[in-house]
């Protein structure tokens, strides 16, 4: 008996001693698809689903400035949530017939509030399809503010802005337009 005891007592201490010894040799592990310090949906990468709105829009050429404007007024991780919403998207160009300095002014820090309720002006929460728009619907948009609708044969109106391009995302939908929306 007295021999089982020791030799339970020398397997136990070359167990606990050889477990030890492992632990402190072992590599440490670490994950490299661990998230970097960005927290927000905008932070996730996915290459097999649809694009949402925002990397739509940031792989058009004729909306660098609305991309901009949207990181700058902190919206990029809400615009690339689940939605679904519906932006009306002014082109670079709509951005160019603003009197000089408008933009570069918005997108100063202490503007950003401005940028933002401009921005939450030409978004709406649901998703509205150009073919189910009628004369004369009034919206009404993130800020508060309301749009109108007008038909003209086949051409659809924001306020008065043609929409001149329509664009499914995974999150909604883009409708392109070439003027500014601003807020009454």
């Amino acid at each position: 008996m007295k021999k089982s005891i020791q030799l339970l007592l020398v397997v136990s201490f070359l167990a606990a001693f050889s477990c030890k010894q492992n632990s402190a040799t072992a590599a440490p592990t670490t994950t490299e698809e661990t998230p970097s310090q960005s927290v927000g949906q905008s932070a996730v990468k996915d290459d097999s689903s649809s694009p949402n709105i925002v990397q739509t829009a940031s792989g058009s050429k004729d909306h660098t400035t609305l991309v901009t404007a949207v990181k700058a007024a902190g919206l990029v991780d809400v615009l690339s949530n689940a939605g679904p919403f519906t932006v009306f998207a002014p082109t670079n160009a709509a951005f160019d017939k603003l009197p000089k300095g408008t933009v570069e002014g918005l997108l100063k820090p202490e503007k950003k509030d401005d940028l933002k309720n401009i921005l939450e002006y030409h978004t709406y929460v649901g998703t509205l399809k150009t073919e189910y728009m009628q004369d004369g619907q009034e919206f009404e948009q993130v800020n508060g503010g309301k749009v109108k609708i007008t038909k003209k044969g086949d051409k659809v109106y924001v306020n008065g802005s043609e929409i001149v391009a329509s664009i499914t995302t995974s999150n909604g939908i883009i409708h392109v337009i070439n003027e500014v929306l601003l807020p009454k």
